[in-house]
């Protein structure tokens, strides 16, 4: 008696440990693979890729065509010699002479202008970067959104082309303020018309958004030569997409 119950025991025992492999089996046929494995560091980091910027483009050696954009901050060795504007305002020495000419044809021509900026250093871009942060806050927008929304119209530090001395704030002398309603005066009309004349072109247009990253500012010019001027000017193109149509530097 003691012998069969032993070997019923034996038997039970294998047909539940059968049964639990076939169910095993069974289950993963059905779902037609092994359940996924949990994600580890590199693939939650390839989930959180974001998309490239909008332009490739490279700098060429012309110092007049240095890209400075979200995507391509300043080199960490950039040095530039200053001029004095005057009134605590300075510019890269080589622009000086073609923005004096600017502002005195404008003049000679009934166009009073005025620099509300020019150059500005690391620590100036920072106070200005935290403080569009900190009113867009005010405004309800959340700590984690705020940064981003305020990069659209602040440069992060290190991203302004104020800091290369290669950009001036300019704006009409009877209407100094920065919105979009600085297109409608007189003098932001001529410099629209005019500055690439003498090498300078509106860095940020409306339409281009999207390409410089950058909000629309009808009071930003942004210095790049005569002959550069002359073809942004022409092809309605932004600086990026123009630099695109550069042949590539040599290897």
């Amino acid at each position: 008696m003691g012998r069969q119950v032993f070997l019923w025991t034996v038997v039970t025992v294998a047909l539940v440990c059968a049964l639990a492999v076939s169910g095993v089996f069974f289950l993963t046929v059905l779902r037609g693979a092994a359940p996924p494995q949990a994600a580890t560091p590199e693939t939650e980091a390839a989930a959180e890729t974001t998309s490239p910027p909008p332009t490739q483009a490279q700098t060429p050696p012309d110092w007049r065509l240095l890209l400075v954009n979200p995507w391509n901050p300043l080199p960490k060795d950039y040095q530039v010699e200053l001029a004095d504007l005057g009134d605590d305002f300075f510019i890269d020495r080589r622009v000086e002479p073609a923005l004096t000419q600017m502002l005195d044809t404008a003049r000679q021509e009934g166009m009073d202008l005025l620099v509300r900026s020019a150059f500005r250093t690391r620590e100036t871009q920072q106070a200005l970067y935290d403080n569009k942060i900190n009113r867009l806050i005010a405004q309800g927008w959340s700590a984690e959104e705020a940064p981003q929304e305020a990069a659209k119209w602040v440069a992060r530090p290190g991203t302004s082309e104020h800091e290369a001395g290669l950009a001036l704030d300019i704006v009409a002398a009877d209407f100094t303020n920065l919105t979009a309603a600085q297109a409608d005066t007189p003098q932001q009309q001529w410099l629209m018309a005019n500055a690439h004349r003498f090498g300078f072109i509106l860095r940020y247009p409306e339409e281009k958004q999207s390409i410089t990253g950058i909000g629309y500012e009808p009071w930003h010019y942004r210095y790049v030569g005569p002959e550069a001027a002359e073809q942004i000017y022409s092809s309605k193109l932004c600086l990026e997409e123009y630099l695109d149509t550069l042949p590539s530097p040599a290897p």
